[in-house]
């Protein structure tokens, strides 16, 4: 039988580093609501597995903020931070960060607030799931 081996939440793995490496940033996995003036959010949009032990999650990281050049800086400075994520986050092993699309303008359609997009495909390690029967 083939080990049964799971992955770590991604998302949850970048919102935890972002928030450690930007205090005072508003980071999520959801628009909230009410919305803030300035957020992020981040959100998996697909990505696959490697092979039996490594997962390739791809995230889109989107910027919010009161004005165009807030959130382009906003998108800066979060770029910069998730390209150099690498390395050890909590139990979870993040491998070569790369870019898959860049620096995107979108305003946010619905409420029209400015946001830019980016988004990054990185690698993590899973672990086998303990037998239980």
């Amino acid at each position: 039988m083939k080990p049964v081996i799971v992955f770590p939440d991604a998302v949850l793995v970048a919102l935890l580093y972002l928030r450690g490496a930007m205090p005072g940033v508003a980071a999520y996995s959801r628009v909230p609501n009410p919305r803030p003036a300035e957020f992020v959010r981040l959100e998996r949009i697909g990505g696959l597995r490697r092979n039996v032990i490594l997962d390739r999650p791809r995230l889109n990281v989107e910027c919010w903020s009161g004005s165009e050049a807030g959130a382009e800086e906003l998108m800066k400075v979060v770029r910069a931070y998730v390209l150099a994520m690498a390395g050890k986050r909590g139990t979870t092993t993040v491998y070569d960060v790369a870019e898959v699309s860049g620096p995107m303008w979108l305003p946010d359609s619905e409420s029209g607030q400015p946001r830019y997009a980016f988004a990054v495909e990185f690698s993590t390690r899973g672990t086998e799931l303990e037998k239980t029967l």
